[in-house]
């Protein structure tokens, strides 16, 4: 995801310092004008804006405020985590920026790398107002930013569209394994479908790669299973029950332990059909 991020930015002419634990993937964009720094801190030390776009909570915590980036931004920077991290984690992160006058933004992303490299993220963000009001240009080289309430909500907006998209790869799954036990062919079963209510990104892009049984991964599996426990953590916080949510964490964690975890969360379909005795 970082890289065409990157990419959008380079385009829409901001200068830009990139860090990556693998350097080899950083110094793919160097062609492009970026200046390819050899640690985290080397990074930011003139920066205006960080952008950090990480695994998940404990690593941008290592990064960040672990390595020496934190102490090394200057009162006034803007840091706009774009990971996908716990609500916990962005309020906890906002409160040490603000200790030293460090503004912050929790701006988690939807619409896998095909939306990175287009352009055209889901960009769900919160924080201040009018930070927000002053990353927009920054955002829209990236794809499509709102603003959803204060600090945490961004990562509750991406949990929702995470639970969201988990259970409805559940559903169009388990669609397609009663259609093609049926006799029906599921490549013309999604065709039709496409037209009527059950339609949805989710039918038409992951239903494709299930029928076409193609699961390299856009979005790993195991990214489904965190985003999904961030889910239930935030809402046992919020003294919430989620059935279903719960059910699609236990199918998922299920699929990524026994082999599943690197393949594309689409392909939930092939464990469901284990589970169900579908003879695929």
């Amino acid at each position: 995801m970082g890289a065409p991020m990157c990419q959008c930015l380079l385009t829409a002419g901001y200068e830009l310092t990139v860090w990556n634990r693998s350097q080899g993937k950083a110094r793919g964009l160097e062609s492009s004008g970026a200046t390819v720094a050899e640690t985290p801190v080397d990074a930011v030390r003139d920066a205006e804006i960080l952008i950090t776009m990480l695994k998940d909570g404990p690593v941008v915590e290592e990064v960040v405020f672990e390595q020496g980036v934190a102490e090394a931004l200057r009162p006034g920077v803007i840091h706009i985590d774009m990971s996908s991290i716990g609500l916990d984690e962005a309020v906890e992160h906002a409160s040490r920026h603000a200790i030293r006058g460090i503004g912050y933004l929790d701006a988690p992303v939807s619409g896998g790398t095909k939306g990175a490299t287009s352009g055209e993220l889901a960009i769900m963000a919160g924080g201040d107002a009018d930070t927000f009001q002053s990353m927009i240009p920054v955002f829209e080289a990236m794809g499509r930013p709102t603003h959803v309430a204060p600090v945490g909500c961004g990562q509750l907006s991406k949990l929702a569209n995470q639970v969201i998209v988990a259970v409805t790869i559940g559903a169009v799954s388990e669609a397609f394994i009663l259609a093609d036990a049926g006799g029906a062919n599921c490549g013309s079963v999604r065709e039709a479908l496409k037209g009527g209510f059950a339609s949805s990104r989710i039918l038409s892009e992951h239903g494709l790669r299930m029928v076409e049984r193609n699961f390299e991964p856009g979005g790993p599996a195991k990214f489904q299973v965190k985003d999904l426990v961030n889910a239930l953590k935030a809402a046992e916080r919020l003294n919430l029950d989620l059935p279903i949510t719960k059910l699609l964490h236990r199918l998922f964690n299920d699929m990524v332990e026994s082999g599943g975890a690197d393949l594309d969360h689409s392909a939930l379909i092939t464990h469901l059909e284990k589970v169900s005795g579908s003879d695929h």
